[in-house]
């Protein structure tokens, strides 16, 4: 039932609770104790449902730039300070593909060690590295391409963006 349905319910029922004309006094006081009962019931249908939806975000890392890299990184924290100093949940995916993936690699990130301290503070923040872009640079150097601790590989990186769009999660490439 829509909201519209639901507020021209709720009038109907308040209109004919308003219409009783009780003819004693004990009679009313029992009237009225019934008129409050079903004003509640109608409130309670009438009122919001916790329509809240969860606070969702994607950053998308595809550059080799260390700025880059640190400004999705400051993103992420700044969004997860937020939600955490007004008491809500955040999800937050840094997704990395391409050149990117240089931000999840063992042997090249140059920002290893703040990931590593980011994610003992602020458990939110998810790393996802993509595997395509992994298998493709290991046949190009010729070796595995080891991975920080934190990333968790995916199939492809830009099909979990897309998902997790299709899924409502808010998309920003910083």
């Amino acid at each position: 039932m829509t909201i519209v349905g639901k507020m021209a319910g709720a009038a109907a029922a308040i209109a004919a609770l308003l219409l009783v004309a009780p003819s004693s006094e004990a009679q009313v006081t029992k009237k009225q104790s019934a008129q409050a009962t079903k004003l509640t019931a109608v409130a309670k249908t009438m009122a919001p449902q916790d329509t809240k939806k969860p606070h969702r975000l994607i950053l998308q890392v595809n550059s080799n730039e260390p700025a880059m890299m640190n400004l999705a990184l400051n993103n992420a924290t700044n969004v997860a300070q937020y939600y955490q100093d007004l008491g809500e949940k955040v999800n937050i995916d840094i997704v990395t593909f391409g050149p990117g993936l240089h931000m999840l690699r063992d042997d090249t990130s140059p920002v290893k060690a703040r990931i590593k301290a980011l994610s003992e503070k602020q458990p939110s923040i998810s790393f996802e590295a993509c595997g395509n872009t992994r298998e493709n640079m290991g046949r190009a150097e010729g070796k595995d391409i080891p991975l920080i601790s934190e990333a968790k590989v995916v199939k492809s990186g830009v099909v979990r963006v897309m998902e997790l769009q299709e899924q409502g999660w808010t998309y920003v490439k910083p």
